[in-house]
């Protein structure tokens, strides 16, 4: 069978009507921070299960580090650099199965590191491969940084083909229901970019610009701006055939800006991949605590939702629990479901990075489940 008529297959299956699909989607993410033993993992599994949550987007790969066992990079910081005695990927896809939840791993795409230091572990691609990472017209390198990611450079084809083989690898080996992309696209807000800084300036990219347009970027800046965003869509192209020929039956999604426009500032062409058919859902992060921010952005979203599976991004924490219920309730009226930033909202964990453990939000987590699990529960 051709990629072509593979990819059609697969478009109309996912079009057609079914039981499954008409029920609406309520997927939650779990962050890397959220575990360390396996017996964190079938906790946070049976938590979820037990909510109503039946989409786990569990992630497994925040900054080329591992949270399974690849031959490409190397095992997380978080476990010490080295085999934990378990794997995190196969415990929590066999706690799925035994719950029947679904089971999607989630994946930083773009990042290298995050960190005011570089990793220890030699075999990082920050080490093997320095000239990845972004470099400025002065050829000085993204700076380390305590608050946000440097990256590795998708216009450069040898990057986008480590990356596809790094997650082929990864849903080569592992039955997983999905493969859920996040930071497909620049991370180039601050502090990653100052204001005069226009990543990447590096001599091998400028080559392949040239070669392609026939220009430098200053000589027209919204065509090195497209040509960015093409190289972000042709990995996101290559990824998908890759799921393809690996793993046809997982799904394929990406966590994207909830706005075009905003989104195509990091070069993430949203627009473009819906177009094309390359995911199954896309997962909008309308994380906005504004109302009237929000709802247009869910009319703006409206548009796309009989083109590909929209499942809106809500942020537990950012409004009150009356107001969380009512938008999921909007998302499961208007949209294909609902998933929730994060799962340390709702439960304690191992996350100190970007939530608290302390008394306090122990009890704020116990009143938003209070709150907010009837709903998910049908009651």
């Amino acid at each position: 069978m051709t990629q072509l008529v593979l990819r059609l297959v697969l478009i109309l299956s996912a079009c057609a009507p079914t039981a499954s699909a008409a029920e609406p989607v309520r997927a939650i993410w779990i962050t890397r921070w959220d575990y360390r033993t396996r017996d964190d993992v079938e906790r946070i599994v049976e938590h979820c299960a037990d909510a109503g949550f039946d989409t786990l987007l569990f992630q497994v790969r925040g900054n080329a580090t591992a949270f399974y066992r690849s031959s490409l990079e190397p095992w997380a910081e978080q476990l010490g650099w080295a085999d934990p005695g378990f794997d995190p990927m196969a415990t929590a896809i066999a706690a799925a199965r035994r719950r029947g939840v679904a089971l999607h791993a989630w994946v930083n795409v773009v990042p290298a590191w995050w960190g005011p230091d570089p990793p220890t572990d030699r075999a990082h691609v920050v080490h093997t491969h320095p000239e990845w990472l972004w470099f400025d017209a002065q050829g000085r390198r993204q700076a380390f940084s305590p608050r946000f990611y440097v990256s590795l450079n998708p216009c450069l084809p040898e990057v986008r083909e480590y990356l596809v083989a790094v997650l082929a690898e990864l849903l080569e080996e592992y039955a997983v229901d999905g493969l859920h992309l996040d930071y497909i696209r620049f991370p180039n807000e601050p502090p990653a970019q100052r204001p005069d800084q226009d990543f990447p300036r590096d001599v091998r990219t400028l080559a392949l610009y040239r070669e392609a347009t026939g220009l430098a970027p200053d000589e027209d800046p919204g065509a090195w701006d497209g040509w960015r965003a093409e190289q972000v869509t042709e990995l996101v192209r290559a990824i998908a055939g890759a799921r393809d020929r690996v793993r046809p039956d997982a799904e394929l999604s990406a966590a994207v800006g909830a706005e075009a426009e905003a989104a195509l500032s990091h070069h993430q062409d949203w627009r473009r991949w819906i177009a094309e058919g390359l995911l199954e859902r896309v997962f909008p992060m309308n994380y906005t605590a504004d109302p009237a921010r929000f709802e247009r952005r869910m009319e703006a979203w409206s548009a796309f939702a009989d083109r590909v599976s929209v499942v809106m991004g809500l942020r537990a924490g950012s409004v009150a629990p009356e107001v969380l219920i009512e938008r999921m309730r909007w998302a499961e009226r208007s949209m294909a479901g609902f998933g929730v930033f994060m799962y340390a909202d709702f439960h304690d964990s191992q996350n100190t990075v970007i939530d608290v453990q302390t008394p306090e939000r122990s009890r704020e987590r116990a009143a938003l489940r209070k709150a907010v699990l009837p709903h998910l529960r049908g009651s």
